[in-house]
């Protein structure tokens, strides 16, 4: 059944990251095998909600009951918290890593919390609004990683929702138009009336140039989340600082294409070359080494606050510039 498991966990991430795939093989063995298992769990979670398998749209064999489904696996996560038997083979992956890592049980019903904004079909009106989606579906993941990896100092967990924060201001550029056709929006809408684009009209061509700009506005936005997560690998074990520096590169190498190609970056998805991915892997390494050699400051209070972060931090807080 272990190896099962972790079959199961492989290929998950091979199919539906392979941005991050290449990252996690840095880890060392023990941290891979849960990363992998939190990975396929989160992504089974996606998929139940969304109806689809892997992030991709599956035939529909039943009326897909989004809230139902949602309901299931709070249900089971309880569960698994309880130590019941998990026949899901995603749960079972969960169970072991949330038990054998102590991993806070609101982690876990944080990052639901995520899959419910999407089923309720919540707006998004500021950017403060877009970045509580962000700390749900993705930040919240980063604290669960970093848990994986011996993270427990809450300016250390910061350092790790900054970069769930930072990754999923960069998915949500880049998928702008992809998500737009399944009806789902998370830019802010005080940022589209500022444009000059009608929430329902963003996937109109005829936006495409304004879009580019608002797209750009959120790739910028994510740079300081990046910086701040770019210090905080110095907490971390080596092979692991490596690996979650050369993911760091990765995602926001996305964001800087996206910015690059403007009006055109979706006419097909953003991503790295195999090439490019190589060079960031030399650099995250350089980046682990030289994070030995300095200690981490304290973090900037501009930035947005996760809920139970730090103490003497600003709580929901955002860069002055654009709250």
């Amino acid at each position: 059944m272990s190896e099962a498991l972790l079959d199961h966990a492989t290929q998950t991430i091979e199919v539906g990251s392979k941005s991050f795939a290449a990252a996690a093989r840095l880890f060392s063995p023990e941290v891979r095998r849960s990363v992998l298992m939190l990975y396929a769990w989160c992504r089974h979670c996606d998929d139940v909600v969304d109806g689809q398998e892997l992030g991709f749209n599956a035939a529909p064999s039943a009326p897909h009951d989004a809230r139902a489904k949602l309901e299931e696996l709070v249900d089971l996560t309880r569960r698994a918290y309880a130590g019941e038997r998990m026949r899901d083979p995603a749960f079972a992956a969960f169970q072991e890593v949330a038990l054998g890592h102590a991993m806070p049980p609101r982690f876990a019903f944080d990052h639901l919390a995520g899959f419910a904004m999407d089923v309720e079909g919540a707006r998004y009106e500021t950017i403060h609004d877009t970045l509580r989606y962000c700390y749900h579906v993705a930040g919240v993941v980063g604290l669960m990683m970093a848990t994986i990896m011996g993270a427990r100092d809450a300016a250390v967990l910061d350092r790790a929702c900054d970069l769930g924060l930072a990754f999923q201001l960069t998915n949500i550029a880049r998928d702008i138009v992809e998500d737009a056709a399944i009806g789902r929006c998370y830019l802010p809408a005080e940022w589209l009336r500022e444009a000059g684009i009608p929430p329902d009209e963003v996937a109109h061509l005829r936006h495409r140039e304004t879009l580019a700009r608002v797209a750009a506005r959120l790739v910028d936005y994510a740079e300081p989340y990046y910086d701040s997560a770019g210090v905080g690998i110095a907490a971390l074990p080596l092979r692991s600082a490596w690996a979650i520096a050369t993911a760091r590169n990765v995602y926001r190498q996305i964001g800087i294409e996206v910015k690059r190609r403007g009006a055109r970056a979706w006419d097909e998805r953003c991503g790295t070359s195999k090439a490019t991915k190589l060079w960031l892997l030399g650099k995250g390494g350089v980046s682990a080494l030289t994070s030995r050699l300095g200690t981490m400051p304290e973090r900037p209070g501009a930035l947005w606050q996760r809920p139970g972060g730090a103490p003497g931090t600003n709580p929901g807080g955002a860069l002055a510039a654009d709250a």
